[in-house]
């Protein structure tokens, strides 16, 4: 089987044909890798609790070029991995907190991506082999996404600000 790596997480996957996300750049075996994960979120309502942290993990692993999607993207993810991990609010709060900042993501600006975006990727969530790894694994991957962008947490944290 011959291997691809992607451009962001640098992750191996399946060199494969396929779609890619128009803003969120990856290669496509890790956009297919990251929607069986979806796909098994979305199936099962276990997942429910951390199902916006594997979007966030995802979306800020995979920034994209600097445009006014990618840079409030990366905005509004980032904000929501800050409510989540260091506010410890429930995914129904972080989520209601994290829109009501986003009302001011227009004003967000590009902020650039650490070199290195950490060492878990979509690869080790779709490998899991059950709940409780997918969901110990998804935990890590944010909190290790959060950490790798330590660089910007002052700016983010003012933006999370807005919505608490």
């Amino acid at each position: 089987m011959v291997f691809d790596e992607c451009m962001w997480c640098k992750g191996r996957y399946p060199k494969i044909i396929g779609p890619t996300h128009e803003y969120m750049e990856s290669s496509p075996g890790c956009w297919a890798a990251f929607g069986r994960v979806l796909a098994r979120e979305y199936s099962d309502q276990r997942f429910h609790a951390i199902h916006r942290l594997t979007v966030d993990a995802y979306a800020v692993q995979h920034p994209g070029q600097p445009s006014r999607q990618s840079i409030q993207s990366v905005g509004v993810h980032l904000v929501r991995l800050c409510l989540f991990i260091e506010h410890n609010l429930d995914p129904k709060r972080a989520n209601d907190a994290m829109l009501v900042a986003a009302r001011n993501k227009a004003s967000y600006h590009w902020l650039a991506p650490p070199a290195a975006l950490g060492t878990i990727t979509v690869a080790d969530i779709d490998a899991a082999s059950d709940i409780e790894q997918h969901i110990e694994r998804v935990r890590a991957w944010a909190e290790q996404m959060w950490d790798v962008w330590s660089g910007h947490h002052t700016i983010v944290r003012a933006w999370a600000q807005s919505g608490r």
